[in-house]
């Protein structure tokens, strides 16, 4: 098993070529939470993610032979891009299998790192026996996105530089995909404080190492926000180390994933990918778990489609009652619209879409139904917009 001295040999071999990052204290989401927050920014690496430590570890220990044939990695996206960027940097040719739905701003940053990309099966697993198989075929090392001594021991040196940075830390809520960041990061962090308390995170859509601990069968969808952690087979290493560390895996779901990159974007001014947001996530679903603790999480990673951003924060709005939908009855006469708005203007609500519908509705045929999306305040703002419309005659109601 990896210890505590191959942790500290890793953070040699890699000093000077992956970022020391920031790991600060947020005193809002402190507040909100009820735990004293610690974030470890991750998402601040060159490529954006924890995973470059690991995946340099791993080629700097090639020997000349292997160096020079190449390496092989499957990856939804931050292992892929820790490789190629390394590889890229010390001469190693490399080629990366990705799940051929990863998003489009994950396989072009890789290849901008100037790996081969192949986009092979539905998800991480079908990916990960291609570049298994391809390995053997193509006489190429494979460099596993976890299972390996010195993945495990070069994703360590995240939890070296945290107890160094603050050692008065209690627990460690750190996000599981195949398990590679919470066993490096736990071996060198009860080595050097064994009363901490080591907490994981899963989405409840790929609960592998969850079940993995219970000896129970997992359930899997077909596609999570997260999936920089939709692993569906941990590792034969990281579970051993798991078992032996981690106190508790809670699950959280995807709109639990949701809210925490919002708040993340909105308090911390930084972006994270869905399993950036798993830790705080898991917080926010069980604050009485955390309560009065100073809490330490890794912000794993940042590379995150902005499409997909640009809908979560939308989806956000709403659920914050700062995006809402009003639909309201009028009658289909000339002015009556001009009311409706002139009332909404009135209370301060900003009409962000207006719908005029008249054919798709069981109203009387004189009538039309008007559906407004509105910028408000909060929750209490919508009740009030709704509460003038009717005050004034009108039919209305908030509509989720």
């Amino acid at each position: 098993m990896v210890d505590l001295k191959d942790i500290q040999a890793a953070a040699k071999v890699i000093e000077g070529h992956v970022a020391v990052t920031p790991f600060l204290h947020s005193r809002t989401l402190s507040e909100i939470t009820g735990a004293e927050i610690y974030l470890k920014f991750e998402n601040h690496q060159f490529t954006a993610s924890f995973k470059e430590r690991g995946a340099l570890n791993k080629l700097m220990s090639l020997d000349p032979a292997q160096a020079k044939k190449g390496v092989i990695a499957a990856s939804a996206g931050n292992h892929a891009q820790g490789v190629a960027y390394h590889a890229n940097r010390l001469g190693i040719p490399s080629v990366i299998v990705m799940p051929r739905f990863t998003p489009f701003v994950k396989v072009e940053q890789t290849q901008r790192h100037g790996a081969e990309v192949v986009l092979h099966g539905d998800n991480f697993d079908a990916a990960k026996a291609y570049a298994i198989e391809n390995a053997a075929s193509r006489g190429l090392t494979l460099v596993h996105a976890y299972d390996d001594d010195k993945i495990v021991a070069g994703q360590g040196t995240c939890g070296l530089e945290m107890m160094q940075q603050h050692p008065e830390i209690e627990t460690l809520v750190i996000a599981i995909g195949g398990g590679g960041l919470i066993s490096g990061i736990s071996i060198a962090a009860k080595a050097m404080k064994p009363s901490i308390d080591v907490v994981g995170v899963e989405v409840v859509r790929f609960p592998a190492m969850y079940h993995a601990m219970k000896g129970t069968e997992p359930v899997f969808a077909a596609s999570t926000i997260a999936e920089g952690i939709a692993v569906k087979e941990p590792g034969r290493i990281t579970r051993e180390v798991v078992a032996k560390n981690v106190s508790e895996i809670v699950l959280v779901d995807e709109g639990d994933i949701e809210e925490a990159i919002v708040m993340l974007l909105e308090i911390e001014k930084t972006v994270v990918e869905g399993a950036g947001g798993a830790p705080l996530a898991a917080i926010l679903r069980n604050r009485k778990r955390f309560a009065g603790r100073k809490v330490g999480i890794v912000l794993g990673g940042g590379n995150i489609d902005p499409l997909m951003l640009g809908e979560i924060i939308e989806r956000g709005m709403v659920r914050a009652g700062r995006l809402a939908r009003v639909l309201v009855e009028v009658r289909d006469l000339p002015g009556s619209l001009a009311r409706v708005t002139a009332c909404v203007a009135d209370l301060n609500a900003n009409i962000e879409q207006v719908h005029h519908q008249r054919a798709f509705t069981s109203l009387a045929v004189q009538n039309a139904e008007v559906e407004l999306v509105l910028k408000t305040r909060n929750h209490e703002h919508v009740k009030q917009v709704v509460e003038a419309l009717k005050s004034n005659g009108f039919n209305a109601r908030a509509h989720s």
